[in-house]
């Protein structure tokens, strides 16, 4: 079985010192792909040539009897032959198994008898983008397009897909109609290409809304079912479109350490479009168990993180999303062509026959050409009234020029198209090449387009005549060929027909300056390289993940963290929520008190601050500035708090905030600045929830309420990271010095209402064996002679004599110390725990142990 190629080895990443980056890794991979293709190039050439020669291609949406889509889905055992044994330059296995699951298989499938099929081609984008690539050996998991409700019939087409390498998902008529004609079709689709989501005028039509919701998630089920099925260890799974958007999250359910990428073929609308959609959220949250999600263009990347941060309240990062430390890496993969297929057909006879025979048909005037789909988002209206436009502004050109526009019927239910007078004739590969060669200007006037690989082909295929591409700017294709084409919008007809009239003029060099850039990125960014290219980068994003959760700290051992506190004699409890403690500490421990007593400062004396006047200004003016912020001010500290504001321009607000704050008010100041998730807090340096946690120590052994040494200490909490200095200040493994630097600043004076407070110690005939047992060999206590708690500084501002202290407050061993992050995974806790209900759950155990 063909193995996952990043599975960790004795002699793979483990063997040095050195851990590559992710860029690192994925450039060598590139060179390693590079390398496999020259392996096998001349091989591969010659036998496209052959196969190049029996291309149909109808409009590149259908490609009946595509010889080269015939073998890559009829040959494994082929294929299989020449490459077996092969191995890559770093002696990995050659070929990863991919497992391909989009709404529709690459085949057509018609009942011949109960248990007979014929299957036909029909390769589309994903077909295409795959031939040739022999980076990893490819299954194909989709509906077949047919009701098959019988068992024999499901056999019997199981077994002829299986020898084109495609596994079939049964779906009855009514789901098809439900999920694929309704939730799909009626619902995503438009709210995609900004068309908005269909009126519900009547409280049935919220009913069939939900119902087709609810078959949306059973589809995807089952399709997951189908995965899981012939899923395979090391195996990736690669998810297509919108159609599957519930797919992720069920894989991961299934197993979650399956690698599992998702792409979106479509655009994918701003965060305010999305947020229309009632079932936002669970989609954005099913996509978000995939590891890598793919789009187009960085503009629909950039909208799917927003509506993760704004609707589901999420981090975005440069990489992507981050969900309570788990990050779903989001990035851009434009779709290619396979440009040397156009490039080599138009040396093909029947494509020179064609050129001969288009240019004698056209002599004497200039070609503009339009293929598209027949669809509402073509803009094909928009493109017909700029070239009458252009006609009625430039009348001279009447005669000279001719608008060509190839479309397939497939919307012609929509009374706007149906206005069109077209001629319905079908255009095989060849012709279309001689077409795309012989043009001046391709017409792309799409309202929206999530690539529009029309004019990639166009490209290809203009490397003699170096024609003009007027592109609309709403299709992806713009953020890919902009440099070389002229964009438009083509709503604004009178552009469009400016537009034209600049590219049927344009001078020779510079269509040829536009040309070459535009022809250098279609043979570069080709099919094959977009499909390795997301495949390799999912692979790392796997490998990254894994690094990064070596780095987590386990979840927290409830039974053994009991076990221990039932077998220790004197128990710390440190919990960052208010209800559960016995001590209570406000403002970073600034104040403090029993449960039941009352409060008492530990504010040092002298505390600077001075500063708190000129930054009350600054946070008044973002308050003002910022809806829906406010901030609070407190003894020690000031908060300004954005967490019911717009996520992004808070956090805009907030940069631009520190800056100023920075520039000026605490330029000198000693303060410390503390950004949360959804605030900014400025305060005193030195007050940290660990300089809390010396003070209430002090606290405790001056009231004499304890009695024997400390042996056990639980501290969870959800805390900042300026404030994660409470995890170290009990760390048994820690040197000497790096604890006693985590309290250095904490020990600046304990003081009540009434009265100073003396040294910090415990009376000597209190402490019996245990000060001897705390200087063994086989325990590692926190304070050693060196690490004894001592006083807050006295009245006078002298320190006690070493000689009265008397034992050690703690006495801990290692094993005693169980701290613990709530929600973080980055931290400097030894255990995590998911969120304040696991706490809650947690001391329930511990209240039933005890």
């Amino acid at each position: 079985m063909p193995g996952n190629k990043y599975v960790s080895s004795p002699n793979h990443v483990g063997s040095s010192n050195h851990i590559p980056g992710r860029v690192e890794r994925l450039l060598r991979d590139r060179e390693l792909r590079k390398n496999n293709r020259t392996c096998h190039s001349s091989e591969l050439n010659d036998n496209i040539s052959r196969l190049s020669e029996s291309f149909e291609h109808e409009l590149r949406l259908r490609e009946v009897e595509n010889g080269h889509a015939r073998q890559y889905l009829e040959g494994p055992e082929n294929e299989r032959s020449h490459l077996e044994g092969r191995e890559r330059l770093d002696g990995r296995p050659c070929r990863q198994r991919l497992l391909v699951v989009a709404n529709r298989l690459p085949v057509s499938a018609v009942r011949r008898g109960e248990d007979s099929w014929s299957l036909e081609i029909s390769a589309g984008g994903l077909v295409s983008a795959l031939l040739g690539v022999k980076e990893f050996e490819a299954r194909w998991i989709g509906w077949a397009g047919v009701n098959v409700p019988d068992e024999v019939g499901q056999k019997a087409l199981t077994k002829a897909l299986a020898e084109k390498r495609c596994i079939p998902v049964f779906l009855d008529e009514e789901i098809v109609h439900q999920y694929y004609n309704g939730y799909c079709n009626n619902i995503l689709w438009p709210l995609f290409h900004y068309l908005g989501l269909p009126q519900e005028d009547r409280l049935a039509t919220t009913r069939s809304f939900q119902s087709q919701f609810a078959a949306y998630k059973k589809a995807n089920q089952m399709f997951a079912d189908v995965v899981n099925d012939n899923y395979e260890e090391g195996d990736v799974v690669w998810c297509h479109d919108y159609h599957l958007m519930f797919l992720p999250k069920c894989l991961k359910e299934y197993n979650i350490k399956m690698k599992v990428g998702w792409f979106l073929h479509t655009p994918f609308p701003s965060s305010e479009i999305h947020r229309t959609l009632p079932s936002r959220s669970e989609l954005l949250r099913s996509v978000l168990a995939a590891d890598l999600v793919g789009f187009h263009t960085y503009d629909y990347a950039r909208h799917f993180v927003s509506a993760c941060t704004r609707i589901l309240g999420l981090e975005g990062t440069p990489e992507g999303v981050e969900d309570q430390g788990r990050l779903t890496r989001v990035a851009a993969f434009p779709i290619g062509i396979d440009s040397d297929r156009f490039i080599r057909a138009l040396d093909a006879s029947p494509v020179q026959d064609n050129i001969r025979e288009l240019a004698e048909r056209f002599k004497g005037r200039k070609v503009m050409l339009g293929v598209d789909r027949l669809d509402m988002i073509k803009g094909i209206p928009q493109k017909i009234l700029a070239f009458e436009k252009f006609l009625e502004e430039n009348p001279d050109w009447r005669d000279k020029v001719v608008l060509l526009q190839i479309a397939v019927p497939t919307r012609t239910d929509v009374p706007e198209y149906q206005k069109l007078t077209s001629q319905d004739r079908s255009l095989d590969f060849h012709a279309l090449c001689a077409l795309y060669a012989i043009t001046d200007v391709a017409l792309v006037t799409s309202l929206r387009d999530g690539m529009n690989l029309v004019s990639y082909e166009f490209v290809a295929c203009q490397d003699t005549k170096k024609g003009v591409l007027i592109l609309s700017e709403f299709a992806g294709a713009a953020q890919s060929l902009g440099a070389g084409a002229i964009l438009v919008n083509p709503w604004n007809i009178t552009e469009v027909a400016a537009s034209i009239a600049q590219a049927l003029n344009m001078p020779a060099d510079e269509r040829e300056k536009r040309h070459k850039h535009n022809f250098a990125h279609v043979t570069s960014h080709t099919a094959q390289e977009w499909a390795e290219t997301f495949v390799s980068e999912l692979n790392d994003t796997v490998v990254e993940a894994k690094l990064r959760t070596r780095q987590v700290p386990p979840s927290l051992p409830n039974k053994d963290a009991i076990n221990r506190y039932l077998h220790s004699n004197n128990r710390l409890l440190i919990l960052n929520f208010g209800e559960y403690d016995m001590w209570l500490a406000a403002e970073h421990g600034m104040f403090l008190r029993l449960t039941k007593g009352e409060w008492m400062t530990t504010m040092p004396e002298h505390l600077n601050m001075e500063w708190v006047e000129s930054v009350m200004h600054v946070l008044e003016y973002f308050t003002e500035r910022t809806p829906r912020s406010h901030f609070e001010r407190r003894a020690t500290s000031l908060v300004w708090n954005y967490k019911y504001a717009d996520v992004e321009f808070g956090r805009l607000q907030a940069r631009d905030m520190l800056q100023h704050l920075w520039t000026g008010p605490i330029s000198n100041a000693s303060v410390d600045v503390v950004q949360g998730g959804r605030s900014v807090e400025v305060r005193a340096v030195g007050v940290t929830k660990g300089a809390a946690i010396d003070r209430i120590l002090g606290e405790i052994v001056h009231s004499k309420s304890m009695t024997t040494p400390i042996d056990y200490v639980l501290c969870i909490g959800h805390f900042l990271t300026k404030d994660e200095d409470v995890y170290t200040f009990f760390e048994p493994e820690l040197p000497s010095d790096a604890s006693a630097i985590a309290r250095a600043k904490a020990n600046d004076g304990l003081k009540l209402p009434s009265e100073r407070r003396s040294s910090l110690k415990l009376p000597a005939n209190r402490s019996g064996s245990k000060s001897s047992s705390s200087q063994s060999k086989t325990q590692r206590p926190l304070l050693n002679s060196d690490k004894r708690i001592t006083s807050h500084t006295c009245g006078s501002g002298r320190r006690p004599s070493p000689e009265k202290v008397s034992w050690n407050v703690l006495d801990l061993k290692g094993e005693n110390y169980f701290s613990c992050a709530v929600g973080r995974t980055r931290t400097n806790a030894r255990y995590t725990l998911g969120s304040s209900d696991d706490v809650v759950s947690f001391l329930k155990e511990l209240a039933d142990a005890s």
